[in-house]
């Protein structure tokens, strides 16, 4: 039986679907007492199923880049293993991130089919679940600290949003940073000069997305129009997405 089969299998369908089914039906029940709870402080129960309702809309295409990032990530680790991860816990730029250094951690050229090993997808599994369960432990200890720092800034009116905004806008220029530049590395020559002969492919569409989500951002907040935010990270990715595969025809 070959990995992907392993990785496809019954009992890993079982296992990942019963915790997905677990948080789903925290979810259901959180949801159920919200209500309940609205309910008894006299709110509107047509607003409160209004808002049930148009949550469910608005969560319908922005969950388009979830199931995308799920789509990636099943060609190398199986679908069992990114839907747990992507339904519950994980974001999909942090997934695809850590995915893809354990893959090179491990010797392989990046994530693929026919180079994953048992091994190497136990290490993967493993970094992608570390890393990222450090969030829940701290928060219990120090959320409350935190969220204090968070709304410092707001609460002293200053412009910029306090600290959380500033470290969140700086870690996310970072991790794009990182990313555009190992591939304009991948470009220069030895002479500082650009060859063109490494990968192009995930500059253009670094470009094509990112013009997109500026009209998303211009759409929003010079033409008022709110609602687009909700659909920007998938639009961008999608369209990102079809100019790569237009590039390739």
């Amino acid at each position: 039986m070959g990995i992907l089969s392993q990785l496809n299998s019954v009992p890993m369908y079982a296992v990942c679907g019963a915790v997905i089914a677990f948080v789903a039906s925290v979810c259901i029940i959180f949801m159920i007492r919200a209500y309940r709870a609205g309910i008894s402080m006299g709110m509107d129960p047509v607003k409160l199923k209004r808002a049930i309702s148009s949550s469910a809309t608005f969560s319908v295409l922005p969950s388009v880049g979830i199931l995308l990032g799920v789509i990636a990530l099943s060609g190398s680790l199986g679908t069992p293993w990114p839907w747990l991860r992507l339904s519950v816990i994980g974001a999909l730029h942090y997934e695809t991130q850590v995915a893809q250094a354990a893959s090179e951690a491990v010797g392989m050229g990046g994530l693929s089919a026919a180079e994953m090993t048992p091994q190497a997808f136990s290490t993967i599994a493993l970094l992608m679940s570390i890393c990222i369960m450090w969030g829940m432990i701290l928060s219990v200890f120090f959320n409350k600290t935190y969220l204090g720092k968070l709304s410092g800034g707001r609460k002293n009116g200053s412009a910029g949003g306090g600290f959380g905004d500033l470290a969140m806008t700086a870690m996310f220029i970072g991790l794009v940073s990182a990313y555009i530049g190992s591939y304009i590395g991948g470009l220069v020559s030895g002479n500082g000069l650009f060859s063109f002969t490494g990968n192009v492919m995930p500059l253009i569409v670094a470009v094509v997305s990112g013009a997109v989500m500026a009209c998303f951002i211009y759409l929003a907040e010079k033409k008022k129009q709110a609602w687009v935010d909700s659909f920007s990270v998938a639009g961008s990715m999608l369209i990102g997405m079809a100019a790569a595969v237009l590039i390739k025809l």
